[in-house]
């Protein structure tokens, strides 16, 4: 399933995306929560409300009448991992960790597709990193690795936009990865159901236009 979180009419709402068209999910089914968080919070009853409202449904709105949103607009956390890529070490000229490198993002960064991002003033260095964002959908703690991606609901993709000056001023990277409109995120998030190894997808990524 293609999860959406789009505007219509001055109203946010929660939709599955059904190739050019949006079934506002809350309309079909008024169990189901109008919002992401509300709707992943919701766990497997939201998700099987949504799969009925989807077969029930017999038309939809079209993407021209609605506003494509990140599909979740205010996350309560966004956990980043640095070098998270054997090429993109490679290309740096940097060693693969021997642990992780977290950083964040927080909420301000967050937009959705094909939104505009702002360049800051006080950079010429901002470049462009293609991700593939894991959601994780109930809460967890002291979770084993191989409990882990039971706790994944989704993926999308997400461009990790950096300042990379600022980025570097620091060991700390947060200062150059939390700008305004820093987080482009979506369209869809797709359900974990619909990816069987998330290790094997392709990105794609576009800047004005530009396939990159």
């Amino acid at each position: 399933m293609k999860l959406v979180t789009f505007r219509r009419n001055g109203a946010t709402r929660v939709g599955a995306l059904q190739g050019q068209r949006v079934i506002d999910l809350n309309q079909a089914d008024s169990s189901i929560p109008a919002d992401m968080i509300g709707f992943l919070q919701a766990g497997q009853g939201a998700l099987q409300a949504a799969q009925n409202a989807i077969t029930r449904s017999t038309n939809g709105l079209d993407l021209s009448e609605v506003k494509l949103l990140a599909p979740i607009p205010r996350p309560g956390k966004i956990i980043c991992i640095g070098l998270n890529y054997s090429d993109h070490a490679a290309e740096t000229g940097q060693a693969i960790p021997q642990y992780p490198i977290i950083f964040s993002k927080y909420a301000n960064t967050v937009i959705g597709p094909n939104e505009a991002i702002i360049l800051p003033r006080v950079t010429e260095q901002v470049d462009y990193e293609a991700e593939l964002g894991f959601v994780i959908g109930k809460h967890a703690r002291h979770v084993s690795e191989v409990e882990a991606m039971g706790c994944v609901a989704g993926y999308f993709p997400i461009n990790d936009v950096s300042a990379r000056d600022y980025q570097m001023r620091t060991s700390q990277w947060t200062m150059g990865k939390t700008f305004d409109t820093f987080a482009p995120m979506g369209p869809a998030l797709v359900t974990a159901d619909e990816i069987s190894n998330p290790h094997d997808l392709d990105i794609r990524l576009s800047v004005n236009g530009e396939v990159l």
